[in-house]
């Protein structure tokens, strides 16, 4: 199928490039560059990034935080990172909206469906901010969620692998990549593509996934165009 409209995932650590924390304003600026690329193709894009170079509601957890408290955190970790990469993509005149699930009315406009399916009907990207506004609940299933209420047609999980692998690749040199694979597959194998909740959001809802490697320089264009070299696509 050709894609008319997408949801790309970002994670918050790929913003930090060779950086150990924060924002790294050239990697952004790539992303921002490989986005204007493929709107140019008429590609409706929405996007979700993650907070982890940031924040991160679990760490703080572990430190002995309340995990409500550090996954709010989290939430605005986002935020920062979703005005980060709108002021990246106005800088090469790429109109955008940033929507928040928490009301947060002088940098965002809240969530609303219709108006951000209005949005990316009329070509400006939309960045979801603040995951879905609830603790317990990951940048992944805010991902899921916002493309199944958009109806976007395929989630792009842009991560610095070029695909699903049958073992972790950065520790194992004997792993192979998957070019295609199912959701019962990913099930069975025990898999690590996305948390389960969000996967299992994606299943139910007949939303494809495919997983890339978004630092390579043209990957991106080359995921819409459906090159089926580039990633690992999650189907039924």
């Amino acid at each position: 199928m050709a894609f008319k409209r997408i949801l790309l995932k970002l994670s918050g650590e790929a913003l930090m490039g060779d950086k150990q924390f924060g924002i790294d304003n050239n990697r952004i600026a790539e992303y921002a560059q490989e986005i204007k690329d493929i709107l140019a193709e008429g590609i409706e894009v929405a996007i979700v990034i993650g907070g982890g170079n940031i924040f991160r509601g679990i760490q703080a957890e572990e430190g002995g935080m309340e995990r409500t408290q550090g996954d709010y955190m989290g939430m605005l970790a986002t935020v920062i990172n979703s005005m980060a990469l709108q002021s990246a993509l106005e800088t090469i005149n790429i109109d955008t909206r940033l929507q928040t699930a928490i009301e947060m009315k002088e940098i965002a406009e809240p969530f609303i469906k219709r108006r951000a399916v209005r949005h990316l009907e009329k070509g400006r990207v939309v960045i979801f901010g603040a995951g879905t506004g609830n603790p317990f609940f990951t940048t992944d299933t805010a991902a899921c969620l916002r493309a199944i209420e958009v109806e976007a047609d395929v989630i792009l999980k842009g991560t610095r692998v070029d695909g699903i692998y049958t073992a972790d690749p950065e520790k194992d040199s004997n792993a192979t990549k998957y070019k295609e694979i199912t959701f019962e597959e990913v099930y069975d194998k025990g898999l690590n593509v996305m948390d389960m909740t969000a996967f299992t959001l994606c299943k139910e809802n007949n939303l494809p996934i495919i997983v890339f490697d978004m630092n390579t320089n043209g990957n991106l264009k080359k995921v819409v165009n459906q090159d089926s070299s580039i990633g690992t696509l999650v189907t039924f």
